[in-house]
């Protein structure tokens, strides 16, 4: 359950905390379900001398900790166990392939896991402390907190087991009122017992460490005070629902946090490793990057790699989302978790596990959901003074008419029952809820969001200024059109072909992969060679050759007016053109562009659809940007500089644009800085996915429109739970001031209203964006 609470700042604001201060711890821990646990868990670390920011994440089940050198992270695992929560994996924050060096042994964890494991019942004999011994020496794990539910089935959980007891309890005492009358009262009182317990425990443990106004205090002195008015019957069954919408609440979050860690069970745990001329089985996350690896068809791919020997169409699905398996051959990346097709592949291992793609997706989730969104930073400081409020308002509702003469008994059970409806569950359990189920579905679908704030800008954007290279075009040319003059287009192409046989140059791979997609013969050209900033020479069958420049071609043999023509109007289209020269003759014309995404008209549709202007900000020159920009309905700016890009997003935003700037390059990456929110296309270079706010996985332009879409789905699920939290609290309310409603009903609407609130941000989970 949940109170008010004040969550600790962003994860940048961490990370700059403990680059101040020294060092970062992080902690994963279990029964961290809700707001109230990481207001209690907060609080009680700020107090330690030396610690200067907490980040607590509910939905990932991780506490990161800026502490100077002073602080000892064991006497941190044990603060957080006092409170009554586990510590199952402690180590650096900023630990990676580090802490994988220190932990060569098998833990029997999937690979592309983090850092963060549980290490209970391994031996380790190097000397390190995890945090271990003082969790258990805290000796604190027997109520409650001990595992979440989402750990295991909920009944074997130790919170699912105290709510079957207490439920059980309840029972009983209804038996033995029923049975022995005068001992009713007291077997109802041991009913409640049962439960109230460790309810009271936590919130005495919770004031020590700085949360006096907890919902465990809350729900303590509601059932106290019934008992003492009399209302034992009412006492037990608030104790009873209590306890079964903290362990509904628990399943919500276990359900959340899974379907993130999930995405690490799509890597397998073997890999065929080539080794000494022999395929041997071994863990996929002992795998060296460098490593050879054999793909079999069929098999899920172990590691993010480059394709060595063979081809096959791959299933991408799990990974980006993408539809249709994607054709893969040699020097082609591949995915860890994706899917092998039809052919056998050798893949080069170019990451190791912990740095492979899906955990490098579940480390940027779990980094965002420790980042607050401004609607979320709102209602925190709200409930802050509202959970105060409502222990006044309730004094004030068991007092006040008594003093003026009515029945005492009734206004301080009412005043009871206020405490318990304006328990702000609900309320702040809102949009956390949603914001973590927005991170979720879009991460599960290829759209990265570094944080809550990002999740909630992007459905206000009204400009989106695009990159043209590897944005809105794929980012290599491709063959657009051949034009034979004294040879056929199959030899025109063949013949090309030959000559750039061997060559990584980028127009060069556009003909040989033009050259393969048509199926034309290359025959082997002699005495090839390169001519500086001219072109290639070589012969076949005899006759010399040369491909190059339109300008170098004019060198050689005049050019006709019509072939002059042809050059020209190619130009105008944005067209890189080679003229092929056999003998002394123009054999043919090639003319190549960098296309246009096939999605990229259907992207800016979709943005424009949805009320946002766009515009392409380019490096290129002016006539290939407005060819390109012409076929797509976009209004070009062409020939800038990196600091001209990010001038025009200044511009914008003086303009009155909340502006998202996209891109894939280094020149991209201070436009991305200066936007309100920058995103990354998937493929791009590290400095522009350092520097965006999120990432396109796959790289397609509609999906920045997805991403827009899922912002407002959740914006929307937002309102609709603030809305149900409040709008439920003011009918009881009124209800229980009038005498209509008492306590059972009271919790009862608390917790129905968490479970609706919880359930309605699920939704998102399967939403992802549509447009």
């Amino acid at each position: 359950m949940c109170e008010a609470c004040n969550l600790p700042g962003t994860s940048e604001e961490t990370a700059e905390a403990g680059a101040l201060n020294g060092q970062h711890t992080r902690f994963r821990v279990s029964g961290m379900d809700c707001a109230s646990c990481a207001t209690k868990i907060d609080n009680a670390l700020r107090r330690v001398p030396g610690v200067a920011e907490v980040g607590v994440s509910v939905a990932a089940g991780t506490i990161t900790v800026a502490h100077d050198g002073t602080v000892a992270p064991a006497m941190l695992a044990k603060r957080i166990a006092t409170l009554g929560y586990k510590v199952t994996g402690q180590g650096p924050a900023d630990a990676g392939a580090s802490e994988k060096a220190d932990h060569d042994h098998d833990d029997g964890h999937g690979p592309g896991c983090d850092h963060d494991h549980d290490h209970v019942g391994h031996a380790h004999d190097h000397e390190h402390n995890h945090g271990h011994d003082a969790v258990a020496s805290a000796g604190l794990h027997g109520h409650l907190h001990d595992h979440g539910p989402g750990d295991g089935p909920w009944w074997k959980s130790p919170r699912g087991l105290l709510t079957i007891a207490c439920g059980l309890a309840l029972v009983a005492a209804y038996i033995v009122g029923q049975l022995l009358p005068q001992t009713g009262h007291w077997a109802f009182v041991l009913a409640m017992a049962v439960g109230l317990v460790p309810i009271a425990r936590r919130a005495l443990v919770a004031a020590r460490f700085g949360t006096p106004f907890s919902i465990e205090m809350l729900m303590t002195i509601a059932a106290v005070g019934a008992v003492i008015i009399g209302a034992t019957e009412e006492a037990a069954m608030v104790v009873f629902l209590f306890l079964v919408g903290e362990l509904l609440e628990g399943v919500a979050a276990g359900r959340a946090r899974a379907s993130i860690q999930g995405l690490t069970k799509l890597v397998p745990k073997t890999a065929q490793l080539e080794r000494d001329g022999r395929v041997e089985e071994v863990q996929a996350e002992t795998l060296a990057v460098g490593s050879i690896i054999l793909v079999r068809p069929g098999d899920r791919v172990p590691a993010d790699g480059e394709i060595v020997s063979g081809e096959s169409a791959v299933d991408e699905a799990p990974v980006t989302g993408e539809s249709t398996p994607k054709r893969k051959g040699v020097d082609d990346p591949i995915f860890a978790g994706t899917i092998n097709g039809e052919g056998a592949l050798r893949v080069r291992v170019t990451a190791a596990a912990q740095d492979n793609t899906i955990a490098r997706i579940v480390r940027l989730v779990e980094e965002a959901q420790e980042s607050k969104a401004p609607t979320e930073r709102f209602i925190d400081r709200f409930s802050r003074y509202y959970t105060p409020a409502v222990l006044v308002v309730g004094a004030l509702v068991a007092v006040v008419p008594p003093l003026l003469g009515a029945a005492w008994s009734e206004w301080i059970y009412k005043g009871l029952a206020i405490l318990l409806i304006g328990c702000p569950c609900a309320l702040v359990i809102s949009t956390p809820a949603a914001i973590a189920a927005g991170l979720a579905a879009g991460a599960r679908r290829g759209l990265l969001m570094k944080g809550g704030a990002v999740l909630e800008t992007l459905g206000t954007i009204t400009m989106a200024a695009l990159d043209k290279t590897g944005t809105l075009t794929e980012g290599r040319p491709k063959v657009t059109d051949i034009v034979p003059v004294a040879r056929t287009e199959r030899e025109v192409l063949s013949l090309a072909a030959a000559l750039e046989t061997g060559s990584s140059h980028p127009l060069a791979t556009a003909i040989l992969a033009r050259a393969a997609e048509a199926g034309v013969p290359v025959p082997p050209a002699a005495n090839a060679g390169a001519v500086g900033g001219k072109g290639v020479t070589g012969s076949v069958g005899g006759v010399p050759l040369f491909l190059g420049s339109p300008k170098a071609a004019a060198e050689q043999v005049a050019l006709t007016s019509e072939q002059t023509a042809l050059i020209t109007g190619l130009n105008d289209e944005g067209k890189s053109v080679s003229v092929l020269l056999a003998g002394d003759r123009v054999a043919g014309v090639i003319a190549m562009r960098d296309e246009p995404r096939p999605d990229a008209r259907e992207g800016l549709e979709a943005l424009k659809k949805a009320g946002i202007d766009t515009l392409m900000v380019t490096g290129d020159n002016l006539r290939t940007a407005t060819a390109i920009a012409a076929g797509l309905g976009i209004e070009p700016r062409a020939d800038l500089l990196p600091q001209d890009k990010q001038a025009i997003v200044r511009e914008l935003q003086a303009n009155g644009h909340v502006v998202a700037k996209i891109g894939d390059g280094i020149n991209d990456a201070p436009g991305l800085a200066a936007a309100d929110v920058g995103i990354a296309m998937g493929g791009g270079t590290d400095v522009a996915l350092e520097t965006a706010d999120a990432a396109v996985l796959h790289g397609r332009v509609l999906d920045i429109a997805r991403m827009v879409r899922l912002s407002r789905d959740t914006m929307a699920n937002i309102r609709q739970n603030i809305a149900i939290a409040l709008g439920l609290k003011a009918v009881f309310l009124v209800t229980t001031i009038l005498g209509i409603t008492g306590l059972w009903p009271a919790i009862l609407a608390d917790t129905g209203a968490t479970v609706l609130v919880t359930a309605n941000a699920m939704r998102l989970l399967g939403a992802g964006g549509r447009v």
